[in-house]
């Protein structure tokens, strides 16, 4: 091997090092400081509850606390942040997740005749709670966590907490998966059960529906609601903006080609777009359609499928997967014109602009 090549290889290895080490240290900063804001905010908590008229007591000490605190450390302790903390507690002392670790850590630490009685409160026991217990629970940076405080229901706070700390969402990807209403366009392809896996697991990929959302968000493309474009603007848009839309389809998704041509009995058909699914270790194949979609738009898809797998998948491989992005559709045109036990072909509405989440909840309540 070639000095150049080589030194080359020991420059990536030792820089991939030198970036995992780094982050590394990041994450324990934040999860330090996230420690110790929940645990002031637990301090505050308990303090109020010492005072008479708890509201206007709890005021003062947060004006008092702020002073004090800016004085003598500087910076980020304005009665808003100090307020953040106090509900950090609040909110996250309440999680299911966290409580089980009490649970845990209780019953390995009482004595067996103690483990019939009832627990004490949740607050009483974090006083208990070591470092390394808390770290495994805070993962993300404190300003993550103010903005899943404002997500109220507790299930889908805690699949957007579980799919940050899993994928290293920053605040900002946070946030726009959020206002694309990923957890309720993905709970609206589940059952129940489903549902609770996702707010316990986050988002696992195990079969082909999984990867599937229904509808999809393109907002980052910037194109009108209404179809005053072509298929290849579409198409175009979306290559310009591949690392966005690579978000949007989810995890393992690489991407292969464009316009991909095959070609059979002197006939040649284009496949618009051709990711490949690591997890699921398969193609998947995608097919931009305006407008309603049709019948034949969905036998289209299901040849390029058979093609991709008797030609293009080796043996080790999984079934091809294909995709029909549209605007609109029919479930009973995709009820009967595809095999009832089928998990190779779906269809997916596609939305150029953010839906209102209250219209996508509706759908949600409305199964």
């Amino acid at each position: 091997m070639p000095d150049g090549l080589q030194n080359k290889i020991i420059f990536q290895q030792v820089a991939e090092l030198l970036q995992n080490a780094r982050q590394q240290v990041l994450r324990t900063v934040n999860s330090t400081m996230t420690i110790t804001y929940f645990e002031i905010g637990r301090i505050i908590v308990e303090e109020e509850q010492n005072g008479k008229d708890r509201a206007e007591y709890g005021k003062q000490l947060l004006k008092d606390l702020s002073k004090q605190l800016t004085k003598e450390f500087g910076r980020g302790f304005s009665i808003d942040n100090l307020e953040n903390m106090r509900k950090l507690f609040l909110t996250f002392s309440k999680s299911e997740t966290l409580s089980r670790i009490l649970e845990i850590q209780k019953k390995q630490s009482v004595p067996a005749e103690f483990k019939s009685q009832k627990t004490q409160l949740v607050s009483a026991e974090l006083k208990k709670v070591d470092y390394q217990t808390l770290s495994s629970f805070f993962k993300l940076t404190f300003s993550h966590y103010i903005f899943l405080m404002r997500i109220e229901d507790e299930k889908e706070r805690r699949f957007y907490k579980i799919e940050s700390e899993k994928h290293n969402w920053s605040v900002r990807e946070l946030k726009r998966q959020y206002d694309t209403a990923l957890y309720t366009r993905l709970a609206l392809s589940r059952d129940k059960e489903g549902i609770l896996k996702l707010s316990e697991q986050g988002q696992i990929i195990e079969k082909p529906k999984d990867i599937i959302k229904d509808p999809s968000i393109l907002e980052f493309l910037g194109l009108p609601e209404l179809h005053q474009y072509s298929e290849s603007q579409l198409e175009e848009e979306i290559i310009n903006k591949l690392e966005q839309f690579l978000l949007e389809l989810g995890h393992g998704f690489t991407f292969v080609a464009r316009q991909e041509r095959i070609t059979f009995d002197d006939k040649h058909f284009r496949i618009d777009l051709v990711f490949y699914n690591r997890i699921l270790r398969c193609f998947v194949l995608i097919d931009l359609k305006i407008g309603e979609l049709k019948h034949q738009d969905l036998g289209q898809m299901q040849m390029y499928v058979n093609y991709y797998d008797r030609e293009m998948r080796l043996e080790d491989e999984n079934k091809t997967i294909g995709i029909v992005l549209c605007q609109n559709k029919s479930e009973s045109v995709v009820k009967y014109t595809l095999p009832e036990n089928n998990e190779q072909i779906f269809a997916s509405k596609y939305k150029t602009v953010l839906p209102s989440v209250e219209v996508l909840k509706e759908l949600l309540e409305n199964k």
